[in-house]
């Protein structure tokens, strides 16, 4: 970070991130007069901008898209004066007081407490008709989407304990779930691959070892029709597709109604590498936790986590408004102690001259 930089502004309290976690605090934050400013990155909303329908969060009955419920809070949020701009954070410097919040572009902000809500990114594999087909088919979450493939065979890429988990969860709407995995081995935990096995014996699930996914067909109009897989013996098949010296490598359509990637998520939290606030081994921001207040700290105090920044298990915009929510409550009661804290210091000095 440059140090020599004159800040932009100072703020009480800076969110990063405009998904439902950044969003949610900061409505909260503005209507306790903390006067939040929101970095939108370079995802703006986050996951549910790539949800075409969004039938699962409270109080929309018809259901509402992904972007429309993410425009309609940056609205609710800007009525009770929060400032949503444009911008990166690519540093945050914890060692000063207040803290130095640097973007991707140089200008530097200030701010007394900061909200991490700056989500988790979905992998992808970057094969031809994903872009087009992401919200169309194609999805990275079974739990928002799998209801509206109801009756269709669907696909999920991955061998993990994600891919196991959403494959069960699929059986309840999909005619059969094929569980694509570019090795002969899962990593999941026994436990799930139990369980998909119970459902491979019962006829729901049908397993596709050494197999990868290759590209996607269809269209936005009528959603995905087909995938093109490749297949070999020794795994990792696309790896082979070039080489002269391995054996022939099986290519195939495969006829499905929706796929689903299972193949794991990267927090965003590249900016907060530098700081004293303690991250798991993939990433995730670690928070106090716990049943009273104070769940969204971290170990700076000042800096709060909140959504799939920090929660990587149930990932739903639901649960990442409701740690938003904490975390602009968390932030209103710490500043006020730390006011607090001040005005006695300087009572006390004041007594001690």
């Amino acid at each position: 970070m440059s140090d020599s930089a004159d800040p932009v502004e100072h703020r009480p309290l800076i969110v990063a991130g405009t998904g439902a976690a950044g969003l949610s605090a900061a409505v909260y934050a503005a209507r306790s007069n903390l006067n939040p400013l929101v970095f939108e990155g370079d995802e703006p909303g986050g996951q549910l901008t790539l949800t075409t329908e969004v039938e699962n969060y409270l109080g929309f009955p018809e259901g509402i898209s992904g972007p429309e419920l993410i425009d309609d809070s940056k609205q609710q949020a800007r009525r009770f004066g929060a400032d949503i701009e444009n911008g990166v954070v690519a540093d945050v410097d914890d060692t000063t007081r207040p803290f130095r919040v640097e973007l991707t572009n140089g200008d530097v902000y200030t701010c007394d407490a900061l909200i991490a809500a700056s989500g988790a990114s979905a992998r992808t594999l970057g094969v031809p008709g994903e872009d087009e087909l992401m919200g169309y088919g194609l999805s990275t979450c079974a739990t928002c989407d799998g209801a509206f493939f109801r009756g269709e065979d669907m696909l999920v890429v991955g061998g993990g304990d994600a891919a196991m988990e959403e494959a069960a969860f699929l059986t309840k709407f999909a005619d059969t779930v094929y569980i694509a995995h570019r090795r002969e081995n899962f990593r999941a935990e026994d436990y799930w691959i139990d369980r998909v096995q119970d459902h491979v014996d019962d006829g729901d699930v049908e397993i596709m070892r050494n197999t990868e996914l290759t590209e996607l067909h269809g269209s936005r109009e009528d959603g995905v029709d087909h995938a093109t897989l490749v297949r070999h013996p020794d795994g990792h098949p696309k790896e082979k597709l070039d080489d002269p010296d391995a054996d022939e490598v099986e290519q195939f359509d495969f006829d499905v109604g929706a796929v689903f990637y299972a193949i794991g998520h990267t927090p965003n939290t590249g900016y907060l590498a530098d700081t004293g606030v303690e991250l798991d081994e993939t990433g995730y921001i670690q928070t106090y936790g716990g049943t009273g207040g104070g769940q969204t700290k971290t170990d700076v105090p000042g800096i709060f986590g909140a959504g799939d920044v920090v929660d990587y298990h149930y990932q739903q915009a639901v649960t990442a408004a409701g740690m938003g929510c904490k975390a602009a409550l968390d932030v209103d009661q710490w500043l006020e102690e730390a006011v607090d804290a001040a005005a006695t210091g300087e009572v006390a000095a004041a007594g001690d001259d």
